[in-house]
């Protein structure tokens, strides 16, 4: 059969592409939402083109009492009042009083923050902290009180809030489309919203999408630009109406200006190449009719705009005046005010988070400085007297921020807790209109003897590691900011695919299995396979130069669950749940019936109501979506868009069966890219990429730990709100570049900062390509002691080089870029052909330091700013005072001196045990599991030299030797690499009783290691049995000491 997608007449969308009439496109009340049934599957090729950005007028124009009276407020206004009302501080950081203090302008809760930082905070906790910060705004001592503003994220439903009802991210109501779904959509948007004492949204996403390795793929409505036109106005129309049509609203934010969705590689917040006809054309759509429909706030892009080969040399957004006030503001004639994105000012060239005239001068009228506000404020208010920034800039600035205040209705709301509805949780409720836009979005790719839609009533089998996990569906901005570390309970209103499943079969005809393994399909009727993506946001999302498209790469438990119920007779449906359009061939390949369900949101119902017919056996719902990005033929073919040169798609814009279709879908190439798209093979084992271990978050195989002696191995997770502790240790999430990026490591003892992966692998092509580790840190306190850092080729197997120079040089509170060549490591004793950790930090006293972006880079060793190999050693050496005799106690009655602690090391992970009695020993295990490992004491490095010529002491209790011939053994340590004593044998004393033993301490040093020194010790005292001889040994220590 043919199949013709239904299409939008030129007429709908000539107001969002004709450069003649553009300027009438925005008038009138535009109340009635149009018809449902239009789609927008026509693009913008073929057109008239526009030359320049053109002139919008708004639906909601100038007034000259309004201009009049913000003329007056703004001749009462003092300075620090001014920067106040344009800074923008995050919830975490700022108190009700502090807003009074300093005149803010506005909050917000960035993505997984909320009121008491309880993720299941009520709608009244909400409310209340939202009338706290009002109330304290109106509390201040300027002349004209200025209410506050709080901004959130609520880009697929109010996505913070415990209860709320999420719909389905962009990229499913693009496939739905239906502009007038997404009006009522920006309707119920506004009513959460209000219901929560907010007053703004970061909302709607204008990106046009042109690469789907972009993490943040699924936040643009399409690869078309006519469909990003249409629903921008239909959004920002729902979202914020008129502001005096009665309905709730918020002030809607048209995101991120410009190019965000068109960057190179798809690299989050990268380098958009974009021809200026490209730009205007394609990207530049959204923003159209979203001004003309009265959008307030535009917030600017992270990404920047540049093609040295056109000419093209705008750089980062936030520092362009030639976009923010020449294009938007004087050209297009927006009114409405510029927020920035999360300290998207820092990123511009000579500006860090507290400062940054350059972005204000640009044109950036707000500045989101989530956490530095103080110093924001301050250093804003230092660069206007000293003339960095116009005084008329400042004005301008907030002139325009009390615009929108007043026609949104700022000045006259009431209080939030007095307002109608507030703390309403019904009004947090739109589960049917929810439901209807999951029906609406399903893509139907294949229907092999019209399997779909499936009877009620017969037996089905339920598969996949996405049928039953709500927190899959909903996607990143979902509660957290990756939409990470939630489960099926942080989500009481809601319903997974499974149960709806469940809903539409009859629970007894239903039975779910994970992984499919080993269950008989007799008697089955049918197999519904649901699998996909997992979690994730902005930075994370980015597939990157060494991925692909490939799903299975990603995901084979997905592919291995086909695999498992697949060939068996019964036939395979597969839904699959995805923030983007990706290279499936293996698995429609397995499936009888391919479902595209994107990331449907809350209702999970609406996928059932769509797979099953009704009772009597008719259609229920049809299949109607339509793909708004084009899906792969093969694992590399990306970018990918209508209209391109040689655009030869598996399944094109624009296509997706309905029930009655009979296309056949042959059986597809299933060969794979054995290298990432964008990666050269290079020649003579040399690597040309670089290898990730931590951006924002892990890069598999590799994750994140703290270790010290109570734990060695503590992964720190995907939680980003979580703090990981230790004894020693606390590892919190912090900002080093954008939101929430790095790692805040605080050492109070020993302890280490890791990644590792389970397994080692070959790694010698990095250091074949003069590799540097290098990653982005900030010391916020320098290290009181001895810095080490190593790459391990499985312990104790390590290149360890010493880092406390490096660390004390650097500045407080600044982030730096470190770049130290694997060759160090290697000529310390890395073997790179058995890497399992390309990162680690140790020290053994206070030290306090943030990481993030830690990567190995090709090349990156011969860079002029990289630390040599000298620069990584021992500085001059310092000891402490010698320890004084004639006796040191290192352990007794159960207690062990000064900062030392205990601590084991196995080569399994679980060897060595070890446990202090009541009696006040310690007994050790080591077990008959074919490992080894040892036990320490360790701590701050002690001077010993008193004791060269005395003796160490201990008493003995051997419970059982187990396989040991060779005897026990004692040792010391160094800081350092292999710098110990060596494992001295001190025999086998008779099992069953007290023995005491005496070594001496010339004999235990004797054959040391010549970087050994007695006067810096930080393992006074280990023992093990012989290495390589410790199956099932057990015995019990007490009383041990040094004695001169």
């Amino acid at each position: 059969m043919t199949f013709t997608p239904r299409i939008f007449h030129r007429a709908a969308i000539a107001c969002a592409l004709g450069s003649g009439i553009l300027s009438g496109c925005g008038s009138g009340s535009d109340s009635s939402p149009p018809p449902s049934n239009q789609l927008l599957a026509e693009s913008v090729f073929g057109q008239k083109e526009l030359k320049d950005f053109p002139r919008i007028k708004s639906d909601i124009p100038q007034d000259g009492a309004t201009e009049q009276a913000i003329t007056g407020i703004l001749a009462s206004m003092t300075l620090a009042q001014k920067v106040g009302q344009m800074t923008q501080a995050e919830i975490k950081s700022i108190t009700p009083d502090e807003v009074r203090q300093y005149y803010i302008g506005s909050v917000l809760n960035g993505g997984g923050s909320f009121p008491n930082n309880d993720k299941h905070a009520s709608p009244a906790d909400w409310v209340g902290l939202a009338d706290s910060y009002w109330r304290a705004s109106m509390a201040t001592d300027a002349a004209t009180k200025i209410p506050v503003i709080w901004g959130t994220d609520a880009v697929h439903g109010h996505g913070n809030v415990f209860g709320a009802t999420l719909f389905p991210h962009n990229i499913g109501l693009g496939a739905a489309n239906d502009p007038a779904l997404v009006r009522r959509i920006g309707l119920a948007v506004a009513a959460q919203v209000a219901a929560t004492g907010i007053d703004w949204t970061f909302a709607p996403t204008l990106a046009v999408v042109r690469d789907d390795r972009w993490g943040r793929s699924y936040e643009g409505y399409s690869e078309d630009s006519a469909i990003v036109a249409r629903y921008g106005r239909e959004m920002v129309k729902g979202l914020q109406g008129d502001f005096n049509d009665g309905a709730p609203t918020v002030i809607a934010t048209a995101k991120h200006f410009m190019g965000d969705g068109g960057t190179d590689l798809g690299k989050d917040q990268g380098v958009n190449m974009s021809s200026r006809s490209e730009m205007i054309n394609v990207h530049g759509q959204g923003y159209y009719t979203a001004l003309g429909a009265g959008a307030q706030t535009v917030m600017a892009s992270f990404n920047s705009w540049t093609n040295e080969s056109l000419g093209i040399q705008i750089g980062k957004m936030h520092g362009s005046k030639e976009m923010l006030t020449d294009t938007l503001k004087t050209k297009m004639g927006f009114d409405g005010f510029v927020i920035g994105d999360w300290n998207g000012h820092a990123q511009v060239p000579g500006c860090s988070d507290g400062s940054c005239p350059q972005a204000i001068n640009a044109g950036v009228d707000m500045i989101m400085v989530p956490d530095q506000w103080k110093a924001f404020i301050a250093n804003t208010i230092a660069s206007v007297n000293k003339g960095e920034i116009p005084l008329a800039r400042i004005d301008d600035a907030v002139r325009r921020i009390l615009r929108v205040k007043m026609r949104a209705g700022i000045f006259r709301a009431k209080a939030p807790l007095a307002r109608a509805h507030a703390a309403d949780a019904a009004q947090l409720q739109h589960r049917e209109l929810a439901r209807e836009a999951v029906q609406k979005s399903l893509v139907l790719l294949k229907n092999e003897q019209q399997i779909l839609p499936l009877k009620r009533g017969e037996k089905i089998l339920v598969v996949g590691k996405s049928a039953d996990n709500i927190p899959n569906q909903t996607g990143g901005w979902s509660l957290t900011w990756q939409g990470t570390t939630n489960t099926n309970a942080d989500f009481p209103n809601a319903d997974s695919i499974l149960s709806g499943i469940k809903a539409a079969a009859g629970a007894g005809n239903v039975v779910f299995s994970e992984t499919g393994a080993g269950v008989n399909l007799a008697g089955y009727k049918a197999v519904i396979a649901v699998i996909g993506e997992t979690p994730y946001a902005e930075g994370v999302g980015d597939i990157g130069k060494t991925g692909t498209l490939e799903h299975a790469r990603r995901y084979p438990e997905d592919l291995a669950v086909l695999n498992a119920v697949g060939g068996k007779g019964v036939p395979v449906v597969t839904v699959l749940v995805t923030g983007r359009a990706v290279w499936t061939n293996k698995e429609l390949n397995r499936s009888d019936a391919f479902v595209v369900a994107w990331l449907p949101g809350t209702e999970g119902k609406g996928v059932a109501d769509v797979l099953f017919r009704k009772a009597n056996g008719d259609i229920d719902h049809d299949m109607g979506g339509k793909l708004s990005f084009s899906w792969p033929k093969s694992a590399c073919q990306t970018p990918l868009n209508k209209g391109a040169a040689n655009y030869d798609p598996l399944f094109a814009y624009g296509y997706g069966l309905s029930y009655k279709d009979t296309v056949k879908v042959a059986k597809l190439d299933e060969t794979t890219p054995v290298l990432g798209c964008a990666q050269d093979p290079g020649s003579g084992g040399v690597a040309t990429v670089d290898l990730e271990v931590f951006n924002s978050a892990d890069k598999p195989p590799y994750t994140l730990r703290i270790g010290d002696p109570s734990n060695w191995s503590k992964p720190l997770g995907a939680d980003l709100n979580a703090t990981i502790t230790l004894p020693n240790l606390k590892a919190e999430t912090t900002q080093v570049n954008v939101q929430q990026d790095g790692r805040k490591i605080t050492w109070t003892g020993a302890g280490q900062f890791y990644s590792q992966a389970g397994e080692p692998a070959d790694r010698q092509p990095y250091l074949n390509a003069n590799a540097a580790l290098v990653f982005d840190t900030i010391v916020g306190r320098a290290p009181a002691g001895t810095v080490k850092m190593r790459v391990d080729c499985k312990y104790p197997c390590i290149g360890e080089l010493d880092g406390t120079r490096l660390f004390t040089g650097l500045p407080f509170n600044t982030k730096r870029t470190v770049k130290i060549p694997l060759a160090c490591f290697a000529a310390k004793g890395t073997d790179f052909a058995l890497v399992d950790t390309p990162f680690l930090v140790y020290t053994e006293k206070a030290f306090t330091a943030s990481f993030a972006n830690i990567r190995w880079v090709p090349g990156a060793a011969k860079d002029a700013d990289a630390q040599t190999c000298e620069s990584m050693g021992p500085g001059p050496a310092v000891f402490g005072p010698p320890v004084p005799g004639p006796l040191f106690g290192l352990f007794n009655n159960g207690l062990l001196s000064a900062d030392l602690a205990f601590s084991t090391y196995s080569t399994n992970g679980s060897h060595t045990s070890m446990a202090v009695q009541p009696d006040g020993t310690l007994k050790l295990g080591f077990a008959a599991d074919g490992g080894d490992g040892l036990l320490m004491v360790t701590g701050t490095p002690l001077n010993l030299s008193n004791f060269a010529a005395g003796t160490l002491q201990f008493d003995i209790n051997v419970a059982s030797y187990g396989a040991n011939a060779a005897g026990l053994a004692v040792k010391m340590e160094s800081p350092g690499t292999n710098c110990n004593s060596g494992d001295y044998l001190f025999g086998r004393p008779a099992p069953g009783a007290w023995t005491p033993v005496t070594v001496k301490v010339s004999d235990l040093i004797g054959g040391a290691t010549s970087c050994f020194d007695l006067r810096n010790v930080g393992m006074p005292f280990g023992t093990l049995p012989k290495w390589g001889d410790q199956q099932g040994v057990q015995y019990s220590l007490r009383n041990i000491r040094l004695v001169q």
